[in-house]
């Protein structure tokens, strides 16, 4: 491996073992990070949560000021490993047969340690441009994190030429993604005895009627299609992954919760379906109230993060594709920051190591020639901004 690498797999070691899973605070592996590169001569400004429970980090290490640089972007939480078998301690390092296996391994602490293991070479180095670390928190439950970051980002001249988000992509460029809009639906009813129920208001029957609803806006979509043809699935797809209400067999529920999300394609509307649910929420709520005056479907958004759209002559994707020597780039059905950092008119593209195949699965792992060649492409980043 190479000397990088290696040194990158060490730190590694380090960031596994802090238990980061989102619902935890990141404050002490935010804290190794600052004092990594305080070592170095370089300042981290931390930018907190507002409890104090979390915080993203932003350093920029090597480079003039004043000159548009280089945004390496990563969060630091990982999902959680409840109900998964695991071989292995997930919060701990363990390295078999040319794999590195732990919780955030591959999604995405690799990346993040890549960036620290080269952030010396970086800090020497006369860059031209600087390069600056942009660490976030919360992104698994919706990219919560980043979007503060961003504004500090965005608020200051002059804005980053490029951002580069290091989601595991196999080191290929992913140059658009779909976005992510997620919710939780309450139905209130007015609950009885099951042999009276038309003195019930029954908040599941309520909420069987908006799955249904929904499940039709999906085969919609799936008819629409996907005009460009780039994506997997190729359609704006939608989930409804948890349902739950009820007290017993012989009362009529109160009380249904559904929560539920939809991916739209980059060029989608992505308030055409909740805004064609709320219409219809009204509808079935009008009905119960009807019988019951205090009945009531209420839906929060939860998470939301946009599309990223591919640009025509990007500066992020023609750095990355002289980077990476390739011509191609790839779309995703996962979700990232790099809508976020878009918005902002940053240019932003995706590309990192390991494989989105292992993210989020027991016996994470990213393979250690996927290190390599992921220290390859910043050490070439650094060359570049040398040059």
């Amino acid at each position: 491996m190479r000397p990088n690498a290696r040194r990158a797999v060490e730190l590694l070691r380090d960031l596994i073992a802090f238990d980061t899973v989102s619902r935890n605070s990141n404050l002490a592996l935010i804290g190794y990070i600052s004092e990594h590169l305080a070592a170095l001569g370089v300042d981290s400004e931390i930018i907190g949560d507002g409890t104090g429970a979390k915080a993203n980090l932003f350093a920029t290490v090597g480079g003039p000021a004043g000159v548009p640089g280089i945004v390496l972007s990563g969060h630091t939480d990982v999902v959680p490993v409840d109900g998964q078998d695991w071989s292995t301690d997930p919060f701990a390092l363990t390295e078999r047969d040319g794999r590195l296996y732990g919780r955030g391994t591959c999604d995405m602490k690799g990346f993040i340690a890549i960036c620290l293991a080269l952030a010396p070479e970086i800090a020497s180095t006369g860059l031209k441009r600087p390069i600056h670390f942009a660490f976030s928190y919360d992104e698994e439950v919706g990219c919560r994190g980043v979007a503060g970051m961003i504004g500090k980002i965005a608020g200051r001249a002059p804005l980053p030429q490029a951002c580069i988000v290091g989601e595991p992509t196999s080191m290929r460029a992913v140059t658009a993604h779909k976005g992510i809009r997620a919710f939780e639906t309450v139905i209130t009813g007015r609950e009885s005895h099951s042999s009276n129920t038309e003195f019930g208001v029954s908040a599941i029957v309520a909420a069987g009627r908006l799955v249904e609803f929904l499940r039709g806006i999906l085969a919609e979509m799936k008819d629409r299609g996907d005009e460009t043809g780039r994506f997997d699935p190729p359609y704006t797809s939608l989930n409804i992954g948890m349902i739950e209400g009820g007290t017993a067999v012989n009362i009529t529920p109160n009380r249904c919760r559904m929560v539920w999300e939809y991916r739209p394609l980059p060029q989608a509307d992505e308030d055409e379906i909740i805004t064609r649910f709320e219409a219809f929420a009204r509808e079935v709520e009008a009905g119960m109230r009807a019988r019951f005056d205090g009945a009531a479907i209420v839906t929060t958004q939860i998470s939301r993060a946009p599309a990223l759209l591919r640009r025509e002559n990007s500066p992020a994707e023609e750095l990355v594709r002289a980077l990476t020597g390739q011509n191609d780039s790839l779309t995703a059905a996962y979700v990232t920051e790099a809508g976020l950092f878009q918005q902002a008119d940053i240019p932003t593209v995706v590309c990192g190591p390991g494989s989105i195949d292992q993210a989020h699965r027991p016996d994470e792992f990213i393979e250690l020639s996927q290190m390599d060649a992921g220290t390859d492409f910043i050490e070439r980043l650094v060359k570049a901004l040398s040059a």
